[in-house]
């Protein structure tokens, strides 16, 4: 067995496990470490296959942000997580027929699943000789693609912009901090002296 069939194997079986605990873990923090094992697993994965770009991705992206946000949420939030068990026991039944349903669609798409003539001339298209996998993707986002790609992010922002308009709330009982009034006050006039008489309350 060569090192690169060693090492899809050692991958894929850490990202099945990983995975499979992931769900059944009973701990919520222990589900958030073995979905980071997950994520480093398929990113593995995705070296092997030549994709060093999007196993980087992987890794900084759902490993270094997503699964450590999970992270953080899970262990700052105070949540009785055997009330939430009880719940989730009520919709058990729906749960499995839905994870039924979508191992029979897999089932159908992968049974049927065929690699066309033309994938390795396309991929050799995209990406030719000397011209490294990231290389390749940078020259078709910010060439070929690259009006598509500003429209992606923008739409993005026009999202981000919404989802803070949507959930900011104005509320008058508080007493909010004005940085600029504090920056141009007068000092002459942010300290008054009062002269107390002996026996006179302020």
């Amino acid at each position: 067995m060569t090192v690169a069939a060693f090492s899809f194997y050692l991958f894929a079986l850490c990202a099945i496990v990983g995975g499979l605990f992931t769900v059944i873990s009973r701990n919520p923090v222990h589900s958030v470490l073995w979905l980071i094992m997950t994520f480093l697993s398929a990113a593995g994965l995705f070296v092997l296959l030549g994709a060093e770009f999007v196993a980087m991705l992987l890794i900084i992206v759902y490993v270094g942000a997503v699964a450590v946000l999970f992270l953080f949420v899970v262990m700052m939030l105070d949540v009785d997580f055997a009330e939430l068990k009880a719940e989730m026991a009520k919709y058990m039944p729906l749960a499995l027929l839905i994870g039924l349903v979508l191992l029979m669609q897999f089932g159908i798409a992968f049974g049927d699943w065929t690699q066309a003539d033309t994938a390795l001339a396309a991929r050799t298209a995209v990406a030719p000789d000397g011209v490294t996998n990231t290389a390749a993707l940078g020259l078709l986002i910010y060439d070929r693609y690259f009006l598509a790609f500003q429209l992606a992010g923008l739409v993005l922002l026009v999202a981000m912009i919404g989802a803070i308009t949507l959930t900011l709330r104005h509320r008058q009982n508080i007493k909010r901090q004005n940085v600029l009034q504090q920056m141009w006050r007068d000092p002459a006039k942010a300290m008054e002296m009062k002269d107390v008489k002996p026996g006179q309350g302020l």
